[in-house]
C-alpha cells in the first residue's frame, strides 16, 4: 500500500486530517522539525500522497494546537519556543492541572475508579527504569485522559486537548535532555495520586505548583544552555 499509510501506522478511527496533523506533530515534538522551520504544503502532500487541501486543514489544526504559526504570504512554520511562551504555557499548566486534579479528588466515589491510575503508574515505573522517554511521555498523557474520563468537564478536556501537543513538546525536550527527570516526574505522579485518594486539596495545589514550576525552570535552563553553547568549528 503506497502513500501516507506506507509511512506510518495510524488509528483507523482518526480522520485523514487528524492523521496528517499527528504525523507532523510527532516531527515537531521530537525535534525533527525545528523552531521556525518552514512547512511546505506541496512537499508534505507529495511525501504523504494526500491532497494539499488535506494538508492545509491539518496545518490549521496544528495552529490551533500551538505547534505552528501561519503567517500571511509566508505560509506555515514551526512555532518558536521563547521564554515568554514557556512561562505562559506553564502558567496554564499549573492552573489547568490543578483544576483537573481537584475535580478528580471531588468526583471519584469508589476506589476501584482509581485502579487504572495505579496500573499506569506501574507502567510509568517500568518505563522510567528502562529509560524509555518516548513511551514515558505518551503514558503520562494517558493519565490525563483517565482523569478527564472521571471529571467529565468537556470545556476543561477540550482546552487540555488543544494544549497537550505544546506541553508534550516541552516535556519531551526536558526528559530527552535530562533523563534523571524521569524519576522526578514519576515521584510527582505517585504523590499526586496519594493526595487525590486522600482528597487533600491543599497538597494537590502544592504538588502541581511545584511540578509546573520545576518543569518550566528546567526547560528555560535547557534553552538558555543551548542558546549560549559555542559553535563547534570543524577541524
Amino acid at each position: 500500500m503506497g502513500g501516507l499509510f506506507s509511512i506510518m501506522f495510524f488509528k483507523a478511527a482518526d480522520s485523514l486530517t487528524e492523521q496528517i496533523a499527528q504525523h507532523l506533530a510527532n516531527k515537531i515534538i521530537t525535534g525533527k522539525l525545528k523552531s521556525r522551520e518552514r512547512i511546505q504544503e506541496l512537499k508534505i502532500a507529495h511525501e504523504l500522497d494526500v491532497s494539499r487541501g488535506s494538508v492545509r486543514e491539518a496545518l490549521l489544526l496544528l495552529q490551533r494546537r500551538h505547534l505552528i504559526d501561519i503567517l500571511p504570504r509566508r505560509g506555515a512554520m514551526v512555532s518558536d519556543l521563547t521564554e515568554h511562551k514557556i512561562r505562559c504555557l506553564y502558567a496554564m499548566v499549573e492552573n489547568l492541572y490543578t483544576m483537573l486534579a481537584v475535580e478528580l479528588a471531588g468526583k471519584w466515589k469508589e476506589l476501584h475508579q482509581l485502579k487504572p491510575f495505579e496500573v499506569y503508574l506501574e507502567r510509568l515505573k517500568n518505563l522510567a527504569r528502562e529509560g524509555n522517554v518516548e513511551e514515558f511521555v505518551k503514558c503520562s498523557f494517558v493519565v490525563i485522559d483517565l482523569a478527564n474520563n472521571i471529571v467529565k468537564n468537556p470545556y476543561l478536556a477540550q482546552i487540555l486537548n488543544n494544549l497537550q501537543p505544546a506541553i508534550h513538546r516541552t516535556y519531551h525536550l526536558a526528559l530527552s535532555r535530562r533523563e534523571e527527570e524521569l524519576e522526578q516526574s514519576l515521584n510527582f505522579f505517585n504523590q499526586i495520586l496519594i493526595a487525590i485518594m486522600q482528597r487533600d486539596l491543599t497538597r494537590i495545589e502544592q504538588l502541581v505548583r511545584e511540578y509546573a514550576h520545576s518543569n518550566r525552570d528546567l526547560i528555560l535552563a535547557i534553552m538558555s544552555d543551548e542558546h549560549c553553547a559555542p559553535e563547534v568549528t570543524p577541524a
